[in-house]
């Protein structure tokens, strides 16, 4: 079985990344919000599409705000949206991904709003904080197709994978994801972090035929200073011989929020709060958090400027924004902002089939020319060539 380090696809941080392309401070290049680097259309929001996503875990942080309809935990047997109002440490990802594709960017004045802030959620805990196994996530598409017509689910979000490379004719989870696009769900699932490894490496869901695989881009979080590169994500050829991925997006440099009651989420506030104080107060607000981060005890009684570069390395080298929002980076939080795209084309055309959307998806793609066609696949989505295209499909 594998780690959750492995089926897990995002993490939050890069060893040894420091800083955006040509700055020196990632705060000097706050990632601009998603849609002005997709080239998102506004006037649609996800309003009355509801979207499932299974993941390791969840947490209903105010973003989200009350668009959370169901949530069910496969693996502790319990359900109801309260279960949501405690934040466990199997939560971040899960909370990550979700308000990726459908925060409304409460906590940052709405400036790191998704694609799709009126998107409804329905939510299935599969995994726990160090593991997500193969069969479990086979269950929660499962879970979803037998209450899709409960919730009126339109969309499957999975930001997790399988455990093993598998023809996607021989694997019970595959043929529930084939299952779910016949009955109707759009399937987005990540396409993972392996490309360092050369070709394959691709489990499913990512893998399944039917389902929209989504790799990743890099563009320093501001696509008008340079222009994006790859990512590591995988690529196909699947086991099966499958040119994966579809289509690719931001993986790099993504706001997204802090689980509440972390270390980091302490460690984010203190030193946003450090850096917003004036010099004669910094040693005061150390001491009253000794212990909550080490190298600021160790440099207490320095002068100002010295606490200062501590407290910008701090901020640094743990990408964060502010007491709210970090960095991060992963196929997790590719796919859900596919997942929000595709949101907003059935916002736009609610008749769209699965097969429609997909076929919309690539026919509207952009290759990146600095990137193998493979590790692309048809290219960087667009978000309002996307919409435009499934507002006139069937006229």
């Amino acid at each position: 079985m594998a780690t959750m380090e492995q089926t897990r696809i995002g993490r939050t941080s890069s060893p040894g990344r420091t800083s955006s392309p040509g700055t020196t401070d990632p705060r000097l290049l706050e990632p601009l919000p998603i849609a002005a680097r997709v080239g998102g259309d506004d006037r649609y929001t996800g309003r009355g599409v509801v979207s499932a996503f299974l993941d390791s875990g969840f947490f209903a942080h105010p973003d989200l705000a009350a668009r959370v309809l169901d949530y069910h935990d496969l693996i502790g047997g319990k359900s109801g949206v309260e279960l949501l109002s405690v934040a466990e440490a199997s939560s971040w990802h899960g909370m990550m991904s979700t308000v990726v594709a459908a925060g409304n960017g409460s906590l940052s004045n709405g400036r790191f709003r998704s694609l799709a802030p009126d998107m409804k959620l329905v939510l299935v805990k599969v995994g726990t904080l160090s593991r997500v196994h193969h069969d479990d996530i086979a269950r929660g598409i499962e879970w979803v197709l037998v209450n899709r017509e409960k919730h009126n689910i339109r969309i499957l979000n999975i930001s997790c994978g399988g455990d093993y490379e598998i023809s996607y004719l021989n694997d019970v989870m595959s043929r529930f994801a084939e299952a779910a696009v016949r009955a109707g769900i759009t399937v987005v699932a990540a396409v993972g972090n392996s490309g360092h490894r050369g070709p394959g490496h691709i489990m499913p869901p990512a893998s399944v035929p039917a389902v929209i695989s989504v790799g990743g881009i890099d563009d320093g979080g501001n696509p008008h200073l340079r222009p994006a590169t790859g990512y590591r994500s995988s690529y196909g050829p699947t086991i099966d011989g499958l040119q994966k991925p579809e289509v690719v997006t931001l993986a790099d440099w993504i706001a997204a929020p802090i689980l509440p009651g972390t270390p980091t989420s302490l460690q984010a506030a203190l030193l946003s709060n450090l850096d917003r104080a004036p010099d004669h107060e910094l040693k005061k607000i150390i001491e009253e958090n000794l212990g909550c981060y080490p190298a600021l005890d160790e440099v207490r009684g320095q002068p100002a400027y010295l606490i200062r570069h501590t407290i910008a390395s701090g901020l640094r080298d743990g990408l964060v924004i502010d007491e709210h929002y970090k960095m991060v980076d992963g196929t997790s939080f590719a796919a859900p902002i596919v997942t929000s795209l595709v949101a907003q084309m059935l916002e736009a055309n609610p008749k769209l089939s699965p097969q429609q959307l997909k076929q919309i998806l690539v026919k509207t793609a952009k290759r990146l020319p600095n990137l193998e066609i493979d590790r692309q696949g048809w290219g960087a989505i667009q978000a309002r060539a996307a919409v435009a295209m499934a507002l006139e499909w069937g006229k």
